[in-house]
């Protein structure tokens, strides 16, 4: 089999094709593997930052990572002390703790609500993780546990956290959740995001990767040296043709680059149906080296690599909604995190990094460092005083990096209700590309964005059974 794309899936892709015995080579565009799992010293010298994805609770929890020797393969999941804090104006932060008692307990009037809710979710944890990682259309291994989810996950999140909730806390903490979606919170199913996000928290955390992202993919590609499969860099895939003779062929990239690729061979009702594949939104990031740690007002963050800046869920939903509307929030939603309060080498000796984005439509050419910077300093006053350096990356840079990331689109695609459920189209196997022997692996296909591996793993099983058997 060939694997064009060296990011998690088409890694993940090549490590299952290799682990089932058979011939694997691996073709990566850049000089360096990992895609939207890279990490670089992009501010200045001795500090490393994520170049894309940053908070691994999916790496904690995929299926297709917990059958790996994590450890052997140099990936140190590193927990902090909570997983995710949501700062509010009066200087407190809502804090989403790995107990479900200890969350609640600072939700107050919502307590009971909070813990009737979510006891039950982590208590099926690792039937809604699996159920959730994986193709929408086939039969649940678990179908009591995804059955009783359902009516919860189809919700939007703004619904559920007015009609659960009736304190401010509960309905920040949800909408934080909810806003990683990048959908309006008016819409399904951002509730059933949120709701994983935060069953995922409780159940394995929100850990970083010593040492940066780039441990995961190269962790991958050792694991799959040691398989005896062939990771080949630099080396761009312009036509389908230009690969050599193999029995399969599986692609670690978008709709839009797969039709480049396939020219004619693509038959014209597939290529019709992948051309209306939505983007999602645009990304905007910037990242920081600090002099000192973020100083929080509220002392909680200092406990969490993810902070969620956005403060109650009508700012989080309307900074949402204007970006579906196409314009760029003048307050946005910042996901921001702080690796280097929990893993000391991605930075020198008292220094820090920072790492934060924000939502922006597909391709904007918005500036939005200083609106980001704004929400860091509504919550941390001085903020901008410990910034040493900063790096920023609008749309046209993150497309430029990744060509998977067209737009600054970081999930592979839209994924509302619709493009969950036909990802990247309406079909029995997501994962053929619609020409014999091509399946498509990417974020593109289920179960959509994300460092899980699963979008490769499973897309390995379905050439295993039809083409590699």
């Amino acid at each position: 089999a060939i694997v064009v794309g060296a990011g998690p899936n088409g890694l993940a892709a090549a490590v299952t094709l290799a682990r089932a015995g058979r011939s694997v080579l691996v073709i990566e565009a850049r000089d360096t593997v990992g895609g939207g799992c890279r990490s670089a010293e992009l501010t200045a010298p001795g500090f490393v930052h994520d170049v894309c994805s940053a908070i691994h609770p999916l790496v904690a929890a995929s299926p297709f990572f917990r059958g790996l020797p994590l450890a052997d393969l140099g990936i140190d999941l590193v927990h902090p002390d909570a997983p995710v804090a949501h700062p509010l104006d009066d200087g407190s932060a809502v804090m989403l703790e790995r107990s479900v008692t200890e969350t609640a307990s600072g939700l107050g009037p919502d307590a009971r609500s909070y813990a009737g809710l979510m006891g039950p979710l982590v208590a099926r944890a690792d039937a809604l993780v699996e159920g959730a990682l994986g193709p929408v259309l086939r039969v649940p291994r678990h179908p009591l546990a995804m059955a009783r989810f359902a009516p919860l996950a189809v919700r939007s999140a703004s619904g559920l956290a007015r009609s659960r909730f009736r304190g401010e806390r509960a309905r920040a903490l949800l909408a934080g959740m909810a806003a990683h979606s990048m959908l309006p919170l008016e819409s399904s199913p951002t509730a059933g995001l949120g709701l994983v996000l935060q069953m995922l928290g409780h159940r394995v955390g929100w850990p970083v990767v010593r040492g940066g992202s780039q441990r995961v993919a190269d962790g991958l590609a050792r694991h799959l040296a040691a398989l005896g499969g062939e990771v080949v860099t630099g080396w761009e895939v312009a036509d389908l043709g230009d690969l050599p003779d193999a029995r399969a062929v599986l692609l670690d990239v978008t709709p839009r680059r797969l039709l480049a690729m396939a020219g004619a061979r693509m038959p014209a009702r597939r290529a019709r149906a992948l051309r209306r594949v939505r983007p999602g939104p645009g990304s905007f990031k910037v990242d920081w080296a600090l002099d000192g740690p973020i100083p929080w007002r509220a002392p909680g963050c200092a406990r969490a690599a993810t902070v969620h800046l956005g403060g109650t869920l009508d700012e989080i939903a309307a900074s949402e909604r204007a970006v579906h509307e196409g314009r760029p929030p003048e307050r946005p939603y910042v996901l921001l995190a702080q690796q280097s309060v929990v893993d000391a080498t991605r930075a020198p000796a008292g220094m820090h990094t920072a790492w934060a984005y924000c939502h922006v439509p597909n391709g904007s050419p918005a500036d939005m460092t200083a609106r980001i910077e704004a929400q860091v300093e509504r919550f941390a006053p001085g903020f901008r005083d410990r910034v040493i350096a900063r790096s920023v990356r609008d749309p046209a840079a993150m497309e430029r990096d990744n060509p998977n990331q067209a737009g600054g689109d970081i999930t592979g695609g839209l994924q509302d209700l619709r493009g969950t459920i036909a990802r990247p189209v309406l079909a029995a196997n997501p994962y053929a590309a619609g020409i014999p022997g091509v399946y498509l692996c990417s974020a593109s296909t289920p179960p959509g964005g994300g460092v899980h591996g699963m979008c490769g793993h499973l897309a390995a099983r379905a050439a295993l059974r039809r083409e590699l058997a």
